[in-house]
């Protein structure tokens, strides 16, 4: 994403921001999190329909948007709006959009309203719930995790857990082969290779072994379902269209043996887990990515509680891990963060990535 000397300054946007001039910011906040990741078509889009909002054009959509009874930030209100339109595109259903998604100079809030208005009804449910942004680029930030974290002498076989798992596509991870700064994790017939371009000293080299890999999702999506797998299509970013290869990829794997997901919340999900037998010589770690910031808080505040609590009763032989990729909002990047017991739990930030697994700049050997 280049060096951070380079990025544009950015104030911070409370993402629990609710109430007269909220959806118009994060629209806003929207515009400039794409340009800085490289997706000047996916802000074109957003920056489209902020447009539309801020005229005196009128109808259901608009209004519910315009309306939003929730922190729109938080809940990625403009991302669900534009993942509705790509929707659109890629199913031929509104050509208009073309010359927006093609890069071609168009009036795009004069095109972007026409179609609100005119496929309003397929919109709507895109209002319904919170982008799917599964992307197995986000692996390799869970690959390194479990390497640094064989290196602090926890056991280096893992039984990983993830809550918001979308399609579960980052559950397929043994899948699938790295080479992190050089050093290099996975099978000979991996189904996909991420080789993000690294900054700063590799991830320690360890052998590591992932035992098992289970997910939750509130509303898990089947890759193998022509039309769930439009769904995540939908989400990426046009621009990125290694992620479009990758999604294929995904759907094969998942076709030759589906990921271990089940419907459940996050926090019931985890306090399950957390309950049954863990075998000596393994750890048990929790991993999400992009996911934190829609979990409800009294959600969070359960798996928290869970997570401490399995922790204060973590030993050597039987530790607990918690790897998280996430949005700092206050700079606008991701970073990767890692919390262990028995070792003091305290969070420590290994890295700067991505989001959609591009780079990784390691600060753990720096």
């Amino acid at each position: 994403m280049g060096d951070s000397a380079k990025r544009p300054a950015y104030e911070f946007v409370d993402m629990a921001t609710r109430g007269p001039g909220a959806v118009a910011t994060a629209f806003a906040n929207q515009v400039a999190y794409c340009s800085a990741a490289g997706a000047d078509i996916t802000a074109r889009v957003v920056a489209g329909i902020a447009a539309v909002l801020a005229s005196d054009a009128s109808g259901e959509l608009l209004d519910r948007v315009r309306d939003w009874q929730g922190a729109p930030l938080a809940d990625a209100l403009s991302l669900r709006v534009a993942g509705g339109l790509h929707a659109l595109h890629l199913s031929g259903l509104a050509p208009a959009l073309t010359p927006i998604y093609r890069g071609d100079a168009a009036d795009d809030p004069a095109i972007i309203a026409d179609v609100m208005v005119a496929h309003e009804t397929a919109l709507l449910p895109w209002l319904d719930g919170p982008p799917q942004t599964n992307e197995a680029g986000r692996s390799a930030n869970f690959i390194a995790a479990m390497l640094w974290l064989a290196d602090q002498g926890l056991p280096p076989r893992f039984e990983c857990l993830e809550i918001g798992s979308s399609a579960g596509i980052n559950l397929m991870m043994d899948r699938y082969a790295y080479d992190l700064g050089g050093v290099r994790v996975g099978p000979e017939d991996a189904v996909m290779h991420f080789a993000p371009e690294w900054r700063g000293a590799p991830p320690p080299a360890q052998d590591i072994a992932i035992v098992s890999a289970t997910g939750c999702d509130v509303a898990p999506v089947d890759l193998t379902d022509p039309a769930q797998a439009l769904r995540l299509r939908a989400y990426i970013w046009p621009e990125h269209t290694v992620r479009f290869e990758r999604m294929d990829a995904a759907i094969r794997a998942a076709s030759a043996r589906k990921p271990d997901l089940v419907k459940a919340t996050a926090a019931d999900f985890i306090e399950a887990e957390l309950a049954k037998p863990q075998a000596p010589g393994t750890t048990r770690m929790l991993m999400h990515s992009i996911v934190w910031q829609y979990v409800p808080a009294d959600q969070q505040a359960r798996v928290t509680a869970a997570m401490e609590a399995a922790g204060a009763k973590a030993t050597a032989e039987r530790p607990l891990a918690w790897v998280m990729v996430e949005a700092d909002r206050s700079v606008h990047r991701h970073k990767l963060t890692v919390r262990y017991w028995p070792g003091g739990a305290e969070e420590v930030q290994l890295a700067w990535s991505h989001p959609h697994g591009a780079d990784v700049e390691w600060l753990a050997g720096a």
